[in-house]
């Protein structure tokens, strides 16, 4: 069994994750596309290719919960991330990352851990799904101490 087989992850058009993050170390990013953050799609588009043949990927999870700088359908997300910043990593369908409606994903990756602060929060799961770093906002997909921790992750 999966680490997140029970989670209820859908892609962003509704259809089952399936086996595409099976055996992988995953950077997972609750996203935006109307933050000040946002340009870190380029940085994050550029590590997931980096790093896919050693069992990587990152994950990006909409949430409009922070300045409701999310408001957009499945559709309007998905070709704004491909038309914008080529986006080809998975992104899940949108979730609520925090309060009584926080999905079995963040109740999976916060645990007893304090609330998601703002957009582009990082997780760094290993393979087996324990979460083994977690990174603010402005921490950069570049960011020397966040490629260690995915590095470790990978093993």
């Amino acid at each position: 069994m999966r680490w997140y087989d029970g989670l209820g992850l859908e892609r962003l058009d509704g259809t089952p994750i399936g086996d595409a993050l099976a055996d992988k170390a995953l950077l997972i990013v609750n996203v935006a596309s109307r933050c000040g953050f946002t340009p870190q799609y380029e940085g994050l588009v550029a590590l997931h290719h980096e790093l896919a043949g050693d069992a990587f990927a990152v994950v990006g999870v909409p949430c409009n919960q922070f300045g409701a700088q999310e408001p957009g359908s499945p559709d309007e997300i998905a070709t704004f991330c491909r038309t914008t910043y080529a986006v080809d990593f998975p992104l899940l369908a949108k979730q609520d990352v925090n309060g009584p409606g926080r999905s079995a994903l963040y109740r999976h990756l916060i645990g007893d851990g304090a609330d998601i602060r703002w957009n582009f929060e990082k997780f760094v799961v290993d393979k087996s799904g324990r979460v083994t770093a977690r990174f603010g906002s402005r921490t950069r997909p570049e960011d020397s101490e966040l490629r260690v921790a995915i590095a470790d992750a990978i093993g």
